[in-house]
C-alpha cells in the first residue's frame, strides 16, 4: 500500500497565514499540521511510501520538511512532486494532481489518498481495516448534524454493509446526514479508471468528484467514523485548533 497526499493548494481562505508557508505546515503545537497525518499513516502495517504533491511555489518548503520526516518515520519511503503549477489560475485540481503523481511514479497498489490539512482524532488504521474487511473501494463518512456543514461536504447516500449508493458534490438540498472527507482508499485496480474519468472530460478540481462518477461503476463502500475531522478553513479556526490541541496532543 502507497500514500499521496494532496498538497497543491493555495489555502487563500487562511490568508494571511498561509501567503507565504502552505497551510499543511502551519504549526499545531510543537509540530506542522502535515505531521498529525502522516504520523497516523505510519501506523498502518502496508503502508510502505508516501508521495506529495505540491505546487513550485511552496515545492522546496515541502522538500525540507520531507527531509526531516525521513528520520521520523524510518518505516517509510518520501517523494515529493511538482506539479509545476503556480497560482490558483493554472492549478491542476487535486483529481489532475492525483493523475499526475499516478503517472509519474507509475503507482500500481492500493492506494490512501489525503488532503494534507486533514486533522482528525480516530485511528485511521480502523479506515484501514474496513478496507481490508470489504475488498472495496472506500470513502471516510460521519454523520453530521449541521445542514450548512453538509452544503459544504460531498453527501452520500449509503445502503446495506454502507454501499455508496450515490454521491453529490457540496448540495443545496443534501438527501443524507453522510458528509464525505478527503481521505479515500483505492485498490490498486482502481487506478486506472481515474485516468478514464478525466478523459471523459469530468472536473479535475475537488478529490470528491471521482468517487461520486466512480459509485456509479464500482462497488464503493463507506466508513463512518466516530471523533473529529476539522476543517481548518480560516485564521479564527486555525487559532481555535491550536487553543484546544496546542500541547501536541489530540482527543
Amino acid at each position: 500500500m502507497k500514500s499521496l497526499i494532496l498538497a497543491a493548494g493555495y489555502a487563500t481562505r487562511l490568508y494571511p497565514l498561509t501567503l507565504d508557508t502552505p497551510k499543511a505546515l502551519l504549526p499545531i503545537g510543537d509540530k506542522p499540521m502535515l505531521d498529525y497525518l502522516v504520523s497516523e499513516i505510519a501506523t498502518l502495517d502496508r503502508m510502505t511510501e508516501v508521495h506529495l504533491v505540491s505546487n513550485h511555489r511552496f515545492i522546496t518548503q515541502f522538500a525540507a520538511w520531507a527531509e526531516g520526516a525521513k528520520a521520523r518515520y524510518p518505516g517509510l519511503q518520501f517523494s515529493v512532486w511538482d506539479d509545476g503549477t503556480t497560482s490558483n489560475d493554472d492549478r491542476l485540481g487535486a483529481v489532475g494532481d492525483i493523475q499526475f503523481v499516478i503517472d509519474r511514479a507509475k503507482l500500481d497498489d492500493d492506494l490512501l489518498i489525503a488532503a494534507s490539512d486533514n486533522f482528525f482524532t480516530f485511528p485511521l488504521r480502523d479506515f484501514a481495516a474496513d478496507f481490508q474487511r470489504t475488498g472495496r473501494d472506500t470513502l471516510l463518512t460521519a454523520h453530521l448534524d449541521d445542514i450548512e456543514t453538509l452544503r459544504k461536504f460531498g453527501v452520500a447516500t449509503l445502503g446495506e454493509d454502507n454501499r455508496v449508493l450515490s454521491l453529490v458534490e457540496k448540495p443545496q438540498n443534501p438527501p443524507s446526514d453522510v458528509g464525505v472527507y478527503a481521505l479515500y482508499l483505492y485498490r490498486r485496480d482502481t487506478l486506472p479508471l481515474i485516468g478514464q474519468y478525466l478523459d471523459e472530460g469530468n472536473s479535475p478540481d475537488a478529490p470528491g468528484h471521482f468517487p461520486e462518477w466512480l459509485c456509479t461503476r464500482r462497488d464503493v463502500r463507506a466508513y463512518l467514523f466516530t471523533g473529529e475531522c476539522i476543517d481548518i478553513g480560516s485564521p479564527e479556526a486555525y487559532r481555535a485548533v491550536n487553543g484546544r490541541f496546542g500541547g501536541g496532543k489530540r482527543g
